[in-house]
């Protein structure tokens, strides 16, 4: 049977979309801890899985919080304020999250799992301790796992809401709800979600609506439903099936007049992030080099840095993936 929520007019007038780095945390996590191939994600996986020794501690204290199914606590999730938030905003949220709530999504993980793991029992014994733990272990692995990519994540998603919103100012907000997923269907004043095995806390939204495109749930939806926050639903966004593929742009060798043939070589190795060892093994060119070149492209804010542990990994901005875009 379908979950039923039923909406007002002022909850329809008040659904929105987010872009939240939180809700790629957990599905991307959940996808390195599989250990499987992905048909769309594994050039990153691949790429990402070896570096996760440099999470130490951090990363059992994930593993406990992300199970391989089942339910995440859903405090890691806050409700995005904007369109647009930061990791950082989102950390500072789930840092303020009441014991009492920690306490309770945590003895839920606990009744689903069997039990809680050292590391969440300690969570839940002194939350005020433990929470600034945890948002350092997950600062730690989005600057491994996700910072590097994030750029390319962002225009996904970013160009999936633009999509939607024209078509709800095309088309209304009854089409956008019933083109999102299989799973989700908006029928007069009632949105069902088709497969979601927990029942609802209440019938009625209350709150709102928010609509989170991701790069990494899926295929299926991931669904917060905690009053008195307004209803989230992650969906996965079109468009992920390219996210990974990297082949140079043609436009190198044009920008290699602008900007010298080594910092053009460098921005097209750097489709997908590596390191200085990674680039001066694949270019030819010393890592002394590669250094001082890397440097260069940081001040023209052309290369963003991003360390975990001993990696420090090198990615392109937006403003690169956009000087970069006329050539292909």
């Amino acid at each position: 049977m379908p979950t039923e929520l039923l909406f007002t007019a002022g909850d329809l007038a008040r659904m929105r979309f987010a872009v939240s780095p939180m809700w790629e945390v957990g599905p991307s996590l959940r996808l390195l801890r599989s250990g499987l191939p992905h048909a769309v994600h594994w050039p990153w996986a691949e790429q990402v899985r070896p570096r996760l020794s440099a999470l130490g501690p951090a990363y059992g204290l994930l593993a406990e919080l992300v199970p391989p199914t089942g339910y995440v606590p859903d405090f890691i999730n806050p409700a995005p304020p904007g369109p647009t938030p930061t990791l950082a905003e989102e950390l500072a949220a789930i840092r303020a999250t009441p014991a009492a709530r920690v306490r309770r999504d945590l003895d839920r993980l606990a009744e689903e799992q069997g039990r809680l793991g050292p590391r969440l029992r300690a969570l839940h014994a002194d939350p005020r301790a433990g929470l600034p733990r945890l948002t350092a272990a997950i600062g730690t692995y989005w600057e491994l796992a996700l910072a590097p990519y994030w750029a390319r994540i962002r225009a996904v998603l970013d160009a999936e809401v633009l999509r939607r919103a024209r078509q709800a100012a095309e088309y209304g907000a009854a089409r956008v709800l019933n083109d999102l997923h299989a799973e989700l269907c908006w029928s007069e004043d009632t949105l069902r979600l088709l497969h979601r095995a927990r029942p609802l806390p209440g019938r009625k939204a209350g709150a709102g609506l928010l609509l989170i495109p991701s790069a990494f749930t899926g295929p299926g939806l991931f669904t917060r439903l905690a009053p008195a926050d307004p209803p989230q639903v992650a969906y996965p966004a079109p468009g992920t099936g390219g996210l990974w593929e990297t082949a140079r742009p043609p436009g190198a060798d044009a920008l290699a007049a602008v900007l010298g043939r080594s910092r053009a070589l460098l921005l097209a190795e750097l489709a997908d992030p590596a390191t200085t060892t990674e680039l001066a093994r694949r270019t030819g060119l010393s890592p002394s080099a590669v250094s001082q070149y890397l440097t260069a492209l940081r001040d023209a804010h052309l290369v963003s840095a991003h360390r975990a542990g001993r990696w420090v990994l090198y990615a392109r901005t937006a403003s690169a993936e956009a000087l970069l875009a006329p050539f292909g």
